[in-house]
């Protein structure tokens, strides 16, 4: 099973992290998609975003326009949020161009301290 894990950290701790398997040699199982602050994380994954990943989740390349009706939403609303979705790295594209989501599950990390 390929997971995708989507985390909050700073582009510091990211770097250091790569640096670190890089020199273990040590290669990630799972794909990471980080995110500067919870804040954005949540501002990218929208609860109309999180519906579409639901559904691209095991059912291979799709037309913007298929996306769309199986989550019964306009097609250009469904456009901007897959276009957001491609930016994060989230969503991809495949060959002939069709919207692809890559993994076959997510896991969301992040820690919330006191302040």
């Amino acid at each position: 099973m390929r997971t995708v894990i989507l985390d909050v950290k700073s582009m510091a701790d990211t770097f250091a992290e790569i640096a670190k398997a890089a020199k273990s040699g040590k290669a990630e199982r799972e794909a990471r998609i980080s995110f500067a602050t919870p804040e954005l994380l949540w501002a990218v994954l929208t609860l109309k975003r999180w519906e579409l990943i639901k559904s691209l989740c095991g059912a291979g390349a799709l037309s913007i326009r298929e996306v769309a009706r199986r989550v019964h939403r306009d097609v250009k609303a469904v456009h901007g949020d897959v276009h957001a979705l491609l930016q994060a790295g989230v969503l991809q594209r495949d060959e002939s161009g069709k919207i692809v989501f890559p993994f076959d599950a997510v896991k969301v990390e992040f820690l919330l301290r006191a302040a």
